[in-house]
């Protein structure tokens, strides 16, 4: 399944707007922040929890520049594993984002809600979409 998602990560990061596009190949991609939070939500809040996740989905992508994509995946077979595409400009982006009054919101707000939360670190290898 793991190995499913992350197929999917690599994607969506080709399918960005040229703009936005992340070049995989060259060093420019070297500060970036490319991760991938698995998250399971105990399901007597899974609804409260999608409403918390796409509000600070929304705003962090809408007001900071350094945080460049927040895909949030919900599984087919179980919906209350969540699966988020972080993607952020830089170590210092992501640290600014973490501070931010909406992330502490949605921290505080689903902290009884997830039930398991594994953050993994990866690193783009290439990407091909149809």
């Amino acid at each position: 399944m793991r190995k499913i998602l992350i197929s999917i990560v690599f994607m969506i990061i080709s399918a960005l707007p040229s703009t936005a596009q992340i070049d995989l190949q060259s060093q420019q991609y070297g500060e970036r922040i490319v991760r991938l939070a698995e998250i399971e939500v105990v399901p007597e809040f899974l609804e409260e929890y999608m409403a918390f996740a796409k509000e600070v989905g929304e705003t962090s992508v809408k007001v900071e520049p350094g945080v460049l994509t927040l895909f949030s995946m919900q599984t087919k077979e179980d919906p209350c594993k969540i699966y988020i595409l972080e993607i952020y400009a830089d170590q210092e982006a992501y640290q600014s984002h973490i501070q931010t009054a909406h992330f502490k919101k949605y921290k505080e707000g689903t902290a009884k809600m997830v039930k398991s939360l594994k953050l993994i670190d990866v690193n783009p290898l290439a990407g091909m979409i149809r």
